[in-house]
This record gives C-alpha cells, sequence and structure tokens, in this order.
C-alpha cells in the first residue's frame, strides 16, 4: 500500500452524534485530514470495533491466527486476558501470546493476569505473584490488570490480592472486575477497591446495582455465556458506561461473526446506533487509554468500512493503514508458530472411572447434580436421587443425569467424578483439555468406557477436545497449552465444526456443548462446579 491514500464515504462521527460525506486521508498511517465532500458512497466510514473483554485462548487459535479471522468482521483489537495460558504455563505463557500477537498487524491489548491460579481448590499448571505482576504492569505491552476474580479475595482484604490492585492503581492502569452476583454492599466494597468494569452480570438489576457504584458493564455474548438479552436496554440508558464484550468465542462463531454482530442486534433492538458504536467502538478506547483512536486527524489510521448501520457487514478493515480485509477476504497471512505446553497426564481406563455409592455426598437418598445452563456460566445444585448399579453410581440417560470427570493433567492423581444434568447424551463422551481455569481435563459422557476413550484421545494429543460416538472418535489436537492450534485458522474452524456437530449427534440439545463443558471446572462462578480436587460449593467457597 502506497504511504498516502484516501478513502471516502458517509462518515460516522460517533461522539458528535453526526453523518456526513467526507475523504479520509491516511499518510504513513496516520489519519492525515478528514474533509467534507459534496457527496460520497453509501458505505460508512467508523472507527473499527474493539472487543473489551476475550480470552483469545477460547478461540482455541493463537493471536496471529484469531487476528485474520477477526478482521474481516471490522475487530481491529482486542481487550485480552491471557490467563487461560497463564494458568498452563505462567509468565512464559503471557508472552508467547505478546510476542506471537506482535506478528501481524492488529491491536491485541493484553493484561497481567490477576489470578494464577483462579483458587486453592484446584491444581494449575503455574502461579503468578504480587511481585510478578507488579513487573507485568511496568511493560508498555499491558494495558490492564485481568479480571479480579477472587472477589472473596478482595472483600476480605487479603494482602497478596490488595497487592496487584495497587500496583495496577500505581501504574496507572485500570483493573477488571469479575463479580457474578454481587450485589449491594459487598459490590459496593468490591468497586470502591479500585475495580472498574464487570462482565458477569446476567439480570439487569444485578448490573444497574453496580453502575449506581460507578462500575462500567460489559455485555457479553459469546459461544457460551449469552448476556445481550438481559442488558442490552442499558446501551442506552448509561452510554458512556457500557461496552460490548465476547469473552469466549470459539473457531467456528468467530468465522461467522465478531462485535459487528451484537452492533447489528442493539440497532434491530431499536437501540441508537450512536450509543451502539460507542459502547463498541470508542468506550474501550477512553476507559483503557488505547493508541488507537477516532478517526480523527492524527490517530492511528484504524478504522473500517461497512455497507450500512443496520447489518454492518463491513467491506473494509484498516490498522495503521494497512488493508487488512476486505469483502470478507482476510489479508493478513498464516503465520507458522512454534507450541509451548506442559502436559504430564497419563492414560486410564474405564474401570479407573468407578465411583461407589459411599464414596459421594448423599442428603435424605440424593446426591447433588450439576444443573448445566445453556448460554450461562453459572449452574445450579440440584438434589436428585442416584442411579445405582452393583454399589456403584452410573449415569442414566432417561433422567439425562450423565457422570463427569475432572483429571489432572499436570501430575498422576486420582480422577474426580459426579454428576451433571442437560448435556442429553444418549450414548457416548465428549472431553476437552479447555477446562477453566486450571484446564486439566474434563469429559462428560454415559458410559465409564466412552468417558476414558475419549478422555485417552485428547491426552494422546497432549491436549484436544475429542467426542467418542458407538461408532466413531475424532480429536482436534490443540499443541499450544492444550489450548490452542498453530496451524490455519480456517482449517481449525473446519475441524471444529465437524466434532462440535458430532457432540450434538449424541443427543444434545445445548448451543455448544464443548463451550458449556469448559466451564463446568470453574470455581468462581456459582453454584455447584468439579475441579481435579472434588467437587465444590460456590456458594460457600469449599468443597464438599
Amino acid at each position: 500500500m502506497s504511504a498516502q491514500f484516501t478513502v471516502t464515504g458517509q462518515y460516522v462521527d460517533i461522539l458528535g452524534k453526526k453523518i456526513f460525506p467526507a475523504m479520509v486521508t491516511v499518510k504513513d498511517g496516520i489519519i492525515a485530514s478528514v474533509t467534507h465532500c459534496e457527496e460520497a458512497t453509501n458505505h460508512y466510514i467508523l472507527p473499527g470495533f474493539i472487543d473489551s473483554h476475550v480470552h483469545i485462548e477460547s478461540s482455541m487459535l493463537i493471536p496471529s491466527s484469531f487476528a485474520r479471522l477477526a478482521v474481516t468482521h471490522g475487530t481491529i483489537g482486542t481487550i485480552s486476558d491471557p490467563h487461560e495460558i497463564a494458568n498452563v504455563c505462567g509468565i512464559e505463557g503471557v508472552y508467547y501470546m505478546i510476542e506471537n500477537g506482535k506478528k501481524v498487524p492488529f491491536h491485541f491489548f493484553f493484561g497481567a493476569p490477576s489470578c494464577v491460579p483462579a483458587t486453592n481448590f484446584e491444581t494449575a499448571g503455574a502461579a503468578i505473584d504480587s511481585e510478578q505482576i507488579k513487573n507485568l504492569l511496568a511493560s508498555e505491552d499491558i494495558y490492564y490488570l485481568s479480571e479480579m476474580m477472587n472477589f472473596p479475595g478482595v472483600l476480605y482484604e487479603e494482602e497478596e490480592v490488595m497487592k496487584k490492585i495497587r500496583a495496577a492503581h500505581k501504574s496507572g492502569k485500570p483493573v477488571d472486575g469479575h463479580a457474578p452476583g454481587l450485589r449491594g454492599e459487598e459490590a459496593k466494597k468490591y468497586i470502591e477497591a479500585g475495580i472498574s468494569t464487570d462482565h458477569e452480570c446476567f439480570t439487569i438489576e444485578e448490573a444497574i446495582d453496580k453502575l449506581s457504584y460507578g462500575m462500567k458493564i460489559l455485555i457479553r455474548e459469546g459461544s457460551a455465556a449469552k448476556n445481550f438479552e438481559a442488558l442490552h436496554e442499558l446501551i442506552d440508558d448509561h452510554p458512556s458506561m457500557m461496552m460490548l464484550c465476547s469473552d469466549d468465542k470459539h473457531p467456528d462463531s468467530l468465522l461467522e461473526g465478531h462485535i459487528n454482530q451484537l452492533c447489528a442486534r442493539a440497532v434491530a433492538k431499536g437501540l441508537d446506533v450512536f450509543n451502539v458504536l460507542r459502547a463498541a467502538c470508542i468506550n474501550p478506547v477512553i476507559h483503557y487509554s488505547l493508541p488507537t483512536g477516532k478517526v480523527q486527524p492524527n490517530d492511528s489510521a484504524n478504522f473500517i468500512v461497512v455497507k450500512d448501520l443496520v447489518n454492518f457487514e463491513v467491506t473494509q478493515t484498516y490498522i495503521q493503514g494497512n488493508l487488512v480485509a476486505e469483502n470478507g477476504i482476510s489479508l493478513i497471512p498464516h503465520i507458522e508458530e512454534g507450541a509451548i505446553n506442559q502436559f504430564n497426564a497419563t492414560s486410564i481406563q474405564g474401570k479407573d472411572l468407578s465411583l461407589s455409592v459411599n464414596e459421594y455426598p448423599t442428603q435424605n437418598g440424593n446426591i447433588p447434580v450439576i444443573e448445566a445452563i445453556d448460554g450461562q456460566l453459572i449452574t445450579h445444585c440440584l438434589w436428585m436421587p442416584p442411579t445405582i448399579e452393583n454399589e456403584f453410581l452410573v449415569s442414566n440417560t432417561q433422567t439425562d443425569i450423565l457422570k463427569i470427570v475432572v483429571y489432572n493433567r499436570y501430575f498422576n492423581a486420582p480422577p474426580k467424578i459426579a454428576f451433571i444434568k442437560n448435556f442429553g447424551f444418549q450414548e457416548g463422551a465428549i472431553a476437552s483439555t479447555v477446562a477453566h481455569d486450571s484446564h486439566n481435563i474434563i469429559a462428560v459422557g454415559v458410559d465409564d468406557e466412552s468417558i476414558a476413550i475419549a478422555i485417552n484421545l485428547v491426552i494422546q494429543e497432549k491436549g484436544g477436545v475429542s467426542c467418542v460416538s458407538s461408532h466413531d472418535e475424532k480429536v482436534l489436537g490443540l499443541p499450544v497449552a492444550g489450548l490452542m492450534s498453530n496451524e490455519d485458522p480456517y482449517e481449525v474452524a473446519a475441524n471444529y465444526t465437524i466434532i462440535d456437530k458430532m457432540s450434538k449427534q449424541l443427543g444434545s440439545s445445548l448451543g455448544s456443548p464443548f463451550m458449556t463443558l469448559s466451564f463446568m471446572a470453574l470455581l468462581v462462578i456459582p453454584h455447584l462446579k468439579l475441579s481435579d480436587k472434588g467437587l465444590f460449593d460456590g456458594d460457600q467457597f469449599k468443597l464438599y
């Protein structure tokens, strides 16, 4: 591309709430001028979209590959929390993400992972203490302290937690929050500790409560957690306080769309288009002090051209003056990258997954069952009658109570076993090494043999997702920390689509069985979860 070029169209001044025909002149990657025209094409020029909170690792793609797909939808940057790879590989994992991201024209605004490990009730591959956080925050590659999931630690003012928060404040960088269900005085205390955002609100009442204390709210719509329908009207009610994010997005859904889809849905709801674009393009820039700009003179030339302000179909994406996508085609090349990992699990047999009646909690003859909820990260605890065969607890496809297993990937340890409802499988099993936040092996299935086969498939790959049916076995290897593939992202997305379809053919009606499974070990989200150390009560914050 030449050092200077122009783009004409309908210029969208988001904060000024006006649209006018204009010529945007770019010189050496910088917006040189924005000039009114008598007339211009009906395409619209606006700042690129920013995902205000995402774990790149959940796309199963390394950053350079994530960028290849995201730019086709007009995304020019992400507020990226690398705590998934940090829980596996520690600081080395954070720098792996930063260095790979620098190899493509895209803005990865990484944070310093605040909770590695997320809790003491699970086994992670690494730990990052407050001194390491302080060092990370000193880097110009780190823009914020990422989500403080240990909200009990904030409420009880645990010294190590508070040191991390103080380090961020001293560095002048914001602190992201994570406080699902926190309300009233507890929410107030959490926010007053200097925590500025939350992406975990699943009711509008909770979001309004947190807004009243000055916290900014991120409306999340990912592959598993979907809160847009509950929260979207807040965009018009609190336009300066809202942002849009995906949090976790699998490769197949990233192939289809990104923040542009949320903009289209919001406008279809009748929301003010300028408020929607403020949440999607401007508020993250202001909140995180990002070096990207608002398509004004002297800003970096990061902008997009869309066909209209209804569907937000992107025709061109420019980053630092480079045309990186056009008409749905990514112009970012595939980057060959090596892998880092930490994986020491050994294969198991079906007999290793048997669970006797006296090994599991009971209450009035019932057992605790995790109730998975489609589109949410929270679960419920159900006390239900067990199915017993020869003094062993087993799955029951008729009642849809299936066995769930978490198996340590870092060293040899017995698998932990519980029961879960709403996966709906009538046969087979699935397994994954994407299991937030410690990323041990997690599996669910209808019988011990199928579960063992699914687990062993991902062990053979040293990480991945697998599916086992009565007539087939498939696995998608994820050699980078057991979380990501370094292969071509279009091939990864295609292969994931195949294995995802296979998992649904086992009988599940879940929108994304693998994504839902990945959160069943996430202890910092209530109410009942399973870690490699056992069944966990998220309300009492303790193991059974």
